[in-house]
């Protein structure tokens, strides 16, 4: 059994963050039923391990343990989610034209959101929900992620471009994409 004073420690620097921990796993593996047993399972991981807190920023601690869990998770069960083959037209970051006012609007439903971020591959969807949901700093998301800062900042430029390419790309597709290439 854990002393009183280490499950009063672990529940306050811990259990603040379970719904960060869901939602984090949630977007890892587009599923309601696996991100509750994985937050779960890693909250359990977190307490097992909790000896080795040294303090500091909890919620980072918890949300490293939950995207190992998922990784191991999605490795094991579902290994297609962690590969894409590189696409020359998918990742190479082009300028958009369109209007801003119209990007926002278009923006603005969040099913069509939800789904487009759903659709992306799991390091740009990871480093998006991070940062745009979590509210989480280019270095906190490198540590947790153990990638350099510019690896985060270049995940994070790549998703938004395939986002925003996917959400307007929902309304129409553009003429240029629509011409045979030679």
């Amino acid at each position: 059994m854990a002393e009183p004073d280490t499950l009063k420690r672990f529940e306050e620097a811990v259990l603040p963050h379970l719904a960060a921990a869901y939602n984090l796993a949630r977007w890892l593996t587009r599923n309601d039923h696996d991100a509750e047993d994985l937050a779960q399972e890693a909250c359990l991981r977190a307490f097992r391990a909790f000896d080795g807190f040294r303090g500091g920023d909890g919620r980072a601690w918890l949300l490293t343990i939950v995207r190992n869990t998922c990784y191991t998770w999605l490795r094991q069960n579902r290994m297609e989610d962690l590969t894409e083959v590189y696409d020359e037209e998918i990742h190479t970051v082009k300028r958009d034209s369109s209007n801003p006012e119209t990007l926002l609007l278009e923006s603005a439903d969040a099913q069509l959101l939800r789904q487009a971020l759903e659709e992306l591959p799991v390091e740009f969807r990871e480093v998006l929900v991070l940062r745009e949901l979590e509210g989480m700093s280019y270095r906190e998301i490198a540590d947790l992620s153990s990638v350099p800062v510019g690896t985060v900042m270049s995940r994070l430029a790549r998703g938004r471009e395939r986002l925003q390419r996917q959400l307007t790309g929902s309304a129409g597709r553009s003429p240029e994409r629509e011409l045979p290439r030679e």
